[in-house]
């Protein structure tokens, strides 16, 4: 099957279905799960003729697949010798070399596993520490931006705000983050944290509001909880006025009814101001994405478009318009606060970005500059192999034809509003720097614009603190950027 996505982000032969992933892969064929509406559905592609799964078959089949569905036909080589690569993986990266060097690829096409894959789409499942880490570089210190429910993580007492001092496999052998981070940068972090393997375990020394300890905690399967049972949905009153806050962490099937709960709660008492806070947001399916923009689009028809999908030319018979379709659980906002930062992604910029045309300036990036990331990738399946490869395939645009913000959003957006991320708070709390910021925006209040619209998202991280990701992260941690 090809299935098509957003995913750094992100972040799937027998037909192409609507999905979207971070900054974020696919013979015999193998359907992965499309989570509904907005699916794109061209002609089979005939199966390669052979199952085998040698490396340099599976090399000429990823060659065969950009070169039938790479948005960027004209910066692939006319020749690359896949004898001069070790990998699948480094035989892709050198095709897209000349896309990545224009920013217009930063390795959105990639090689995965289908079953891993299918796993997180359909219900979030992986396996890990459950915690989400941001790094300083400079000053040689990590922190716990996030940790998710039901994880180990969590269970051992570790959350937003925590720092790690030190790594090790058992307390007699704790290497402190300042030397890891000084001998192998922050990457080394990563190493030091094992794979991403049931019963990997390590010893963390920590420090938070209750003092510096020891902690073991092993990975274990868990499954990702896209809005957060604890803060990712509430009504906040500002002054009087109520403010809908939902948090998503993941465009991935089982935020439907966690979004439709959240957005029922909102109407049910005549929420117009929202906050829609996608800060580490890398993406995910583009069928969510659409729930999304349907759930605030509650004020707009069915002849509204919400986004423009377009392929390469010789694949123009899959361009599709979606308009928005409200649901019964959708408001009509008059002003939203969208936060973001450079983890947010895809399928997040792409609900973003789908309002400026409609709400203008009453329509704010909240935070920083985001990933910038307005194309999405289809899956081809090679089901012997276990491989899935990600395809950059298609770009969208919204109403007004904005796309191509490869630099983010910054320079797309009418209005905004820039902030911090306030890790000494929770996340929707008023308090929390870019929560606050937010809340300024939508009340009327004044803010600081962030600055340097259209520059490179690097020259607009913001300084100091950014997450982590390995070198070759898992399809968790394309999508849901700093998770281990």
């Amino acid at each position: 099957m090809k299935q098509s996505r957003f995913g750094a982000s992100l972040a799937l032969v027998a037909m192409l279905a609507a999905c979207s992933g971070g900054g974020g892969g696919g013979g015999s064929v193998s359907a992965p799960p499309t989570g509904g509406g907005g699916s794109v559905t061209p002609a089979p592609t005939p199966a390669p003729t052979t199952a085998g799964c040698t490396l340099r078959e599976r090399q000429d089949w990823a060659r065969q697949q950009l070169d039938e569905w790479y948005l960027f036909p004209e910066l692939l080589p006319a020749s690359l010798n896949p004898a001069n690569y070790a990998t699948v993986e480094d035989y892709i990266d050198g095709l897209t070399a000349t896309a990545r060097a224009q920013q217009k690829d930063r390795y959105f096409t990639y090689l995965t596993s289908i079953a891993e894959e299918n796993a997180y789409y359909s219900s979030g499942s992986s396996a890990g520490y459950g915690f989400r880490l941001a790094g300083d570089s400079l000053a040689r210190r990590v922190w716990i931006s996030e940790a998710f429910e039901g994880a180990p993580a969590l269970a051992a007492g570790i959350d937003r705000g925590t720092e790690i001092l030190a790594i090790g496999t058992s307390a007699s052998n704790l290497r402190t983050v300042d030397s890891i981070v000084a001998a192998e940068g922050l990457n080394g972090v990563s190493n030091a944290l094992g794979g991403s393997a049931v019963g990997t375990t390590r010893v963390l020394r920590i420090r938070d509001a209750a003092g510096t300890r020891d902690v073991s905690v092993s990975m274990a399967d868990y499954a990702l909880t896209p809005v957060s049972s604890r803060y990712g949905a509430k009504v906040i009153d500002d002054g009087g006025t109520k403010v809908g806050y939902v948090n998503l962490r993941t465009f991935i099937n089982t935020a439907d009814p966690a979004l439709r709960a959240a957005f029922a709660q909102f109407k049910a008492q005549g929420v117009s101001k929202v906050i829609v806070d996608l800060r580490y947001n890398g993406g995910g399916l583009i069928s969510i994405a659409e729930l999304m923009g349907d759930l605030l689009g509650g004020g707009r028809t069915s002849s509204d478009v919400f986004s423009y999908t377009v392929f390469r030319p010789s694949k123009a018979s899959n361009n599709e318009t979606r308009y928005f379709a409200p649901q019964p659980e959708s408001v009509a906002p008059t002003r939203i606060a969208f936060i973001g930062t450079g983890g947010t992604a895809s399928a997040s910029e792409l609900v973003i970005n789908a309002f400026i045309p409609y709400l203008h300036a009453n329509a704010a990036l909240v935070g920083t500059n985001t990933y910038g990331k307005p194309v999405g990738q289809i899956a081809v399946d090679r089901t012997a192999c276990d491989d899935r490869l990600r395809v950059i395939a298609l770009a969208v645009q919204n109403s007004a034809h904005q796309g191509g913000y490869y630099s983010g959003l910054s320079g797309t957006v009418e209005a905004s509003c820039r902030a911090s991320d306030d890790i000494n708070y929770p996340l929707g709390d008023p308090r929390e720097s870019s929560t606050k910021a937010a809340l300024d925006f939508l009340a009327g209040r004044s803010c600081t614009a962030i600055a340097g619209a259209g520059q490179s998202t690097l020259a607009l991280r913001e300084a100091p603190r950014e997450l982590i990701a390995p070198e070759r992260p898992s399809t968790l941690q394309r999508e849901v950027p700093g998770a281990f």
